[in-house]
Parts: structure tokens; sequence; C-alpha cells
């Protein structure tokens, strides 16, 4: 957690990784997204991926648990080091959303996060726009998960330029 001016077009954040269980991925199907191939093996067999598979709104629920879990421990290392915590804003939307691979029982993902370019916003001046390539590589190697995020980020107080 940084100020927009901290913040440089091509660092990347390591989010952490998550193993798909059998059983979270039945729990999440059933309140979320109660389709056969995410919740039973033989709907799954018959289905487009041959086997149990998690939703993709799980994995992209567990890259933004991931992601809040490294910002809130980002927060508490900056207020503990008695510096000031900028603000984040919302989140603009995304784009490129994209499903790569299915995830099966077991995978687990690399969720990682890079800069890929950042903007200053005339119309709010206290804010910067970040936005990221985010991605969920399997143990393969494989890239399963993606998507193009932008969030608002505080700039310093009386910052003029991008830094």
């Amino acid at each position: 957690m940084r100020f927009f001016e901290d913040i440089q077009v091509g660092e990347e954040t390591d989010l952490g990784a998550h193993r798909f269980t059998r059983e979270e991925i039945v729990a999440f199907a059933a309140q979320w997204d109660p389709q056969g191939f995410h919740l039973e093996d033989d709907a799954a067999e018959r289905g487009p991926f041959g086997a149990l598979t998690a939703s993709g709104w799980h994995t992209a629920c567990v890259w933004m648990r991931l992601y809040v879990d490294r910002l809130l421990a980002s927060r508490a290392a900056r207020e503990d080091a008695g510096q000031p915590v900028p603000r984040f804003g919302a989140s603009p939307g995304f784009r490129d959303l994209e499903w790569r691979r299915p995830v099966y029982v077991d995978d687990t993902l690399s969720f990682s996060s890079r800069v890929v370019d950042k903007r200053l916003l005339n119309s709010q001046p206290e804010w910067g726009l970040v936005i990221s390539r985010n991605e969920g590589i399997n143990q393969r190697g494989e890239l399963a998960y993606a998507f193009t995020g932008q969030v608002f980020v505080e700039r310093r107080q009386g910052a003029t330029s991008a830094g």
C-alpha cells in the first residue's frame, strides 16, 4: 500500500498461492455457481472439462482475498512504522477477463499483480489511476486466470506530477 507516486510501472507483486480442494470447490459452487461440473463428479465427467472444476468466480474470489490480505498487511506495516497510509479508492472496473484453463481439484494457483500503466486524473487531482495485469498460474506453469484491473490510489498531498 503506497502512494500513487511511489508505484512504478512494471513492478510485480506476488500475492501468494492457493490450493483448490474438492470441499471448497463444491461449497463455493453450491452457494454461488450451482452447475453440475462444479458440484458432482458424474456430471463433471460428462461436462466440458472431464472432471470437477472450480467456478471461474471462485478463482476470482480467491485472487481478491489474497489481494486484500496483501493490502491489509502492507497497511499494518506502514502504521507500525509510523508512516502515512494512503487511501485506495474504488475500482472503476476491469477488462480482459480470461479463464484460460480449468482449475481442477487440488490445483494450486500462484497469483500475482503487475502494474502496466498509471494515469493522473485531471478531474480529481488528489487521485491517480493504477492499471494492473493480474494472473493466476497453475502448478504446471500454465496461465489459468487473468484480468486487467484498475484502482484509484491517493496521491501525496500537493503532488503535481506522476513522479
